[in-house]
């Protein structure tokens, strides 16, 4: 006979075992699943509180057996797993997909009817009551057609023809290597290998024309992370003045504070060096008077007069108050 090692595994036999057999004796129940009588009676309370409806017979070879009538939902949760489901039910509305929200409402009615009456109460209340900060919500929704080709093109290694309208209108055609997908500000980008450029490049969902498969295959890099490159390629992008600053801290608190996309960290003797591009520096001053350690303007120049600038404002507002 097999012990099983955890107690919630065994609790699930005894309801697998009632709803194959129906009808059983204690001291048999207790025997397959290879626990005493009193364990058992534990576990039958532990399924009567999980709403599952069952009838006792009393004696000192009592019975147990599911209400007639009752059949096993094809999904059982914890409260652990209904309170993740619940909240990536929330997120799910803001994540920008054109079909996002009748798909949650489908899978929540979905829910309500597999799950006992406590769970459900529990999902509503989340789904009322939780918020979610999703930043910058696209205007242009993505399309889950295109999300899902991807994924699987990525999840296959399979090659596709890409057709992408820029922002300035221009469309182009081209083979793409999906190596991963990422939600970035409020939009969807597609990132991996564009044959066209011949180079890594990411493609927002909501620009994509067309998607068709290939019979050609490729390899992913090892531990490629879309979200990481696509941040990377992000900050890098040339935004005016070139910026270079020392920034008196370790990699950890440097890139605390700062928001993704800021601009590219590298470690230095005396700190952190922070390389960046702005075209607004008075933008870029207040942000360094914000930090909570020293730091050193390396360049530009005009960046350093803004700082000043900021600070003798601010030191004027303090004196008239």
């Amino acid at each position: 006979m097999a012990i099983m090692a955890k107690p919630t595994t065994r609790v699930l036999a005894v309801l697998d075992l009632l709803q194959s057999h129906g009808r059983m004796s204690g001291p048999e129940l207790a025997r397959r699943v290879g626990v005493d009588v009193r364990t058992l009676r534990r576990y039958i309370v532990m399924l009567e509180d999980l709403g599952i409806p069952l009838t006792t017979e009393r004696g000192r070879h009592g019975a147990y057996m599911l209400v007639a009538g009752f059949r096993l939902p094809p999904m059982m949760f914890t409260n652990d797993e209904a309170v993740a489901l619940s909240v990536g039910l929330v997120a799910a509305r803001g994540l920008g997909l054109a079909e996002a929200s009748p798909a949650v409402e489908s899978v929540q009615s979905k829910l309500a009817r597999v799950m006992p009456h406590r769970l459900n109460a529990q999902i509503g209340a989340i789904a009322d009551t939780v918020k979610l900060d999703l930043q910058s919500v696209p205007q242009t929704s993505g399309s889950n057609a295109a999300l899902m080709a991807l994924t699987t093109a990525a999840q296959l290694r399979q090659r596709v023809h890409l057709g992408y309208e820029a922002r300035a209108g221009n469309r182009t055609e081209r083979s793409f290597d999906c190596y991963g997908l990422a939600c970035r500000a409020g939009a969807w980008y597609a990132v991996g290998m564009c044959h066209l450029r011949h180079d890594l490049r990411s493609f927002r969902l909501d620009r994509v024309t067309g998607i068709a498969l290939l019979d050609a295959h490729f390899r992913r890099p090892a531990d490629f992370n879309a979200l990481t490159h696509l941040v990377h390629g992000i900050a890098a992008m040339p935004r005016g003045r070139p910026i270079e600053i020392l920034l008196k801290t370790d990699m950890e608190r440097a890139g605390l504070a700062f928001p993704l996309a800021f601009g590219l960290f590298e470690p230095a003797a005396d700190g952190v060096l922070l390389r960046a591009s702005a075209d607004d520096l008075d933008w870029f001053a207040r942000q360094l008077a914000g930090l909570a350690f020293d730091f050193e303007i390396r360049r530009p120049a005009p960046l350093r007069h803004a700082l000043m600038k900021l600070a003798m404002r601010l030191q004027a507002s303090a004196s008239a108050g």
